[in-house]
């Protein structure tokens, strides 16, 4: 069983003999952005299946399968599993979202075909988006968007992202509450706005939630040149 990271198109072909550290200051460095851990995620073979683990303190990170039906939230000290042949893995560090794939030769589960609707009212699952809520979710994550989706992408402030819209700051933080309450009543965690909690932490995993479960796409950003607003979601 062969396993190997993909990071901004370097692909490190891992040794079964001995773990793999991602971070800072890691076998696989990351970035020097200081809000980034020196160690953040490792990578061990373990009983003849590689697990990944959150060795960090406080960060966290979004897991998916390749095809965005399945999504994990990684919190330090937990640990998974990669099973699949192609991992999706999210994280954000301060103001920047980073994305790495982790592929498997030999992978131990393949995820069902997944079944897109054809009334263009859903994008994902059973997740059902407004007109708006859909414009909300591609402002916030364009500049992720518009990249290579291998790479490391500073987020929009809710002003940026509600000037982008063409809205007010009041009726973006409306309809950014709208559409995490939505997501939470579906079981998405770290949505919700708690006391001391910071405003770009919401929308950080906002963001690696609607990308590692393909919500929205490349396909989506034309919706950032429609100027009406005609549904109240």
């Amino acid at each position: 069983m062969t396993l190997s990271v993909d990071f901004c198109g370097e692909v490190i072909t891992l040794d079964p003999d001995r773990e793999f550290a991602i971070g800072r200051d890691a076998d696989l460095s990351i970035d020097d952005n200081r809000f980034l851990h020196r160690r953040f995620l490792v990578i061990a073979p373990t009983a003849g299946v590689w697990v990944l683990s959150n060795v960090g303190a406080q960060l966290t990170a979004t897991i998916s399968d390749e095809a965005g039906q399945l999504e994990a939230f990684l919190a330090p000290g937990g640990a998974l599993p990669l099973v699949f042949a192609t991992t999706r893995v999210t994280f954000t560090a301060g103001p920047t979202t980073y994305e790495l794939l982790v592929h498997n030769n030999a992978p131990a589960f393949e995820a069902p075909p997944m079944r897109l609707p054809v009334d263009g009212e859903t994008t994902f699952g059973a997740t059902p988006l407004t007109a708006s809520q859909r414009r909300l979710l591609v402002a916030l994550a364009e500049p992720w968007l518009c990249g290579d989706g291998r790479a490391s992408v500073v987020l929009p402030s809710s002003a940026q992202a509600a000037e982008r819209l063409g809205w007010t700051i009041t009726k973006f933080n409306r309809k950014l509450d709208n559409v995490c309450q939505k997501l939470e009543r579906l079981g998405v965690r770290g949505l919700h706005g708690e006391a001391g909690s910071l405003a770009s932490n919401r929308r950080s995993r906002l963001v690696e939630y609607a990308i590692s479960t393909r919500l929205v796409t490349r396909a989506d950003l034309p919706l950032l040149d429609v100027r009406d607003d005609p549904d109240a979601g």
